[in-house]
């Protein structure tokens, strides 16, 4: 039986390993221009270049310089005395001298560096990546001609994505295609020469639009109905069923929100008075779809029962600038509405982005009462930066007025239609909850380019002209061909949140930890006991309403932890879906889990003596079918004629491993 244990075990890993992949938000994948081809061209062929086209090449080599090097040779930090930041400085060189030839790159210690493997001492950029054979060309190329740097004020080194919505042609219907979300991937693969591939069976698709809306598994009788019907819009049935069932969804789309919005119901702050949850104005936000722009403004301008987000935490002890109380409301703002990082210009002069400290002081002070002296790099300057919107395209406020008065006004001036930026970010998130990868990663830098600008964009003028309703936007996406493509398995992680990623269909996803923990207390034992709910932290008549202790209602804990959920004292807007040494452990040795799986054992020996009924019976309930053959072949050796409880707890462990089990496909 050990054996057996030890085979499942390794064959999960290696399943999870090679079958899904997801990162969190990672610094040095940074926003950019591509190179122009005409640049390319003029490298090779060695030819002169006008004005504007140096101009070009000079924004290519800023471009370069600022995603590869400026961290470790910039404003705040400049190792070996080297800035790479301003002409001057590239001029000037470092402590070892000139770093640059004009006219010269054979000569230059810059262009040798570039050059060297990453095994030498000497290679730069020192961590990270490697610089491409393009971009080594293109910065050989600007010191052969003379290392020309544009003058101060011109075009920013960064991609920003425009903040204007946009509504763009919707292209033909043809082969059935009727649904928007079809017609953009039909172009987006006619470009990309991609081939529609067959529909997922009725079988994955009711699993899979179970999990998504609801976090449930699909119950065995449901599924047989589901494969029965006849019905040509059975899909389109289910997924309003489902969409109808307002608490189901609510406890399953809390996990969600909880992360982003870091509404937590114990952990640092609540104990001492300096943090407080919104699990009951969420929770009844959920149950109500109440409508976006609404829900972002009651985040921003709040009452005492949705306040606690941007009151943030308050940390006992000495912290740094960037921690008080307004600094995290400007960085969660930013960063879970606009999918906007200026965690790094809280600080000091982003190395990532234009934005600078003046930028996050000036938006953190709408949130204060008084203005706050800007500290750079945890030091005071002496200077204040006033208060101002980040994007000045969405209007001004009135910077004398009360605090209560302006948060107000910013709030009426984020959810203004015009903040395409919002509602592309909400798509975003959406999108990638369901999809396994958004149409812009990381999501939280939505100044990256898209896979399909045209998708993202009509999706979000949609959203705005029909009333910012989550569920409808869930459903144009749920009833969609490509939601129901086969999902695809990714072998290298990196090519997720890669620009040269090409959408193929959904990712393949493995249950995040309130899904796997639910899908245990459905089809083995429950995990956790009915007393763990918080029902003080949900709305009194909510009671009747949960069919078991769904893990999104209970305290974290060393299980739910190892499978992934996050502490929530900061924002968290996306989890790792590859599984890890700490996950395989716990669904070993873990007390909690098997806990569950020994009672369960117990249970199930109990309710079903005979064994051939037993494994029908497991099968059908945690995977929605019937044991194959040679499945039911090892099940009845691993179990016996008389199976003990330890032996159904075994075949329990191992169903509960199986890769149909913890993956959605």
């Amino acid at each position: 039986m050990f054996v057996f244990a030890v085979i499942a075990l390794i064959g999960f890993g290696q399943y999870i390993i090679t079958g899904t992949a997801k990162q969190n938000f990672l610094p040095g994948q940074l926003p950019g221009n591509q190179s122009s081809p005409f640049i390319i061209k003029a490298i090779y062929n060695q030819a002169l270049l006008d004005t504007e086209q140096v101009e070009e090449l000079s924004l290519q080599v800023r471009t370069i310089l600022a995603h590869n090097c400026t961290k470790c040779h910039g404003s705040d930090k400049s190792e070996g005395d080297l800035r790479l930041d301003a002409k001057a400085f590239i001029e000037k060189g470092g402590k070892g001298g000139a770093i640059i030839i004009q006219g010269n790159p054979g000569q230059s210690e810059l262009i040798r560096r570039i050059k060297l493997p990453r095994d030498d001492n000497d290679a730069m950029p020192a961590t990270g990546d490697l610089l491409t054979k393009e971009e080594i060309a293109i910065l050989e190329y600007w010191v052969k001609i003379g290392a020309p740097w544009p003058k101060e004020g011109t075009q920013t080194v960064y991609h920003v994505a425009a903040m204007a919505p946009r509504v763009p042609e919707l292209p033909p219907a043809i082969n059935g295609l009727t649904n928007p979300v079809d017609r953009f991937v039909n172009a987006y693969f006619n470009t990309n020469k991609i081939e529609w591939q067959k529909p997922v069976s009725d079988r994955i698709y009711i699993r899979r639009v179970y999990l998504d809306i609801t976090g449930l598994l699909p119950p065995a009788d449901s599924i047989d109905a589901f494969l029965k019907s006849n019905r040509p819009d059975k899909r389109e049935a289910l997924v309003k069923e489902l969409l109808s069932r307002n608490d189901d969804y609510a406890q399953h789309w809390l996990t969600f929100w909880n992360d982003a919005l870091r509404n937590d119901y114990s952990g640092t702050g609540y104990i001492t008075g300096g943090r407080f949850d919104i699990t009951k104005w969420l929770y009844s936000a959920l149950t109500r779809n109440k409508r976006y722009n609404v829900f972002v403004k009651e985040l921003i301008s709040p009452d005492s029962t949705s306040e606690g987000f941007i009151k943030g935490i308050t940390w006992r002890g000495t912290i740094n600038a960037s921690q008080r109380v307004e600094m995290q409301a400007a960085q969660n703002i930013s960063q879970v509405f606009l999918g906007l990082n200026i965690k790094c210009a809280s600080c000091h002069d982003s190395f990532i982005s234009d934005w600078k400290l003046d930028d996050a002081y000036a938006f953190a002070n709408l949130f204060s009462d008084s203005t706050l002296e800007v500290n750079r790099c945890d030091k005071p300057t002496g200077r204040i930066a006033g208060r101002r919107m980040l994007f000045k395209e969405l209007g001004q406020l009135d910077t004398n007025a009360n605090k209560t008065e302006r948060l107000k006004q910013l709030a009426d001036l984020i959810v203004q239609p015009k903040d395409g930026r919002l509602y592309r970010t909400l798509i975003n998130r959406i999108w990638a909850q369901v999809m396994g990868r958004g149409i812009i990663e990381p999501v939280d830098i939505m100044d990256n380019e898209p896979w399909s600008q045209d998708l993202l964009d009509w999706l979000a003028s949609d959203f705005t002209a029909n009333g910012y309703d989550i569920k409808r936007l869930l459903y144009t996406i749920l009833t969609s061909k490509t939601y129901q493509l086969p999902s695809v398995a990714v072998q290298d992680p990196a090519i997720i949140t890669s620009s040269k990623f090409v959408f193929h269909g959904m990712l393949r996803r493995r249950l995040v930890a309130e899904e796997f923990s639910d899908a245990v207390s459905e089809t083995i034992e429950p995990v956790y006991p009915d007393s763990a709910v918080v029902y003080k932290l949900l709305p009194d008549s909510n009671k009747t309403k949960i069919p078991f202790a769904r893990a999104s209602l209970v305290l974290n804990d060393p299980f739910l932890t190892a499978l992934g959920r996050p502490n929530r004292e900061t924002v968290s807007t996306s989890r790792v879906s590859q599984a890890n040494l700490l996950q395989a452990l716990e669904l070993t040795n873990g007390v909690k889990f098997n806990d569950a799986m020994k009672r369960g054992a117990a249970k199930w020996k109990e309710k079903y003596p005979d064994t051939d009924l037993m494994i029908k019976e497991i099968y059908r309930k945690a995977l929605g079918r019937l044991p194959v053959k040679s499945e039911e072949k090892i099940a009845k050796k691993m179990l016996g004629k008389t199976p003990g409880v330890d032996n159904v707890q075994d075949f329990l462990w191992a169903i509960a491993l199986h890769p149909e089990f913890q993956l959605i496909f």
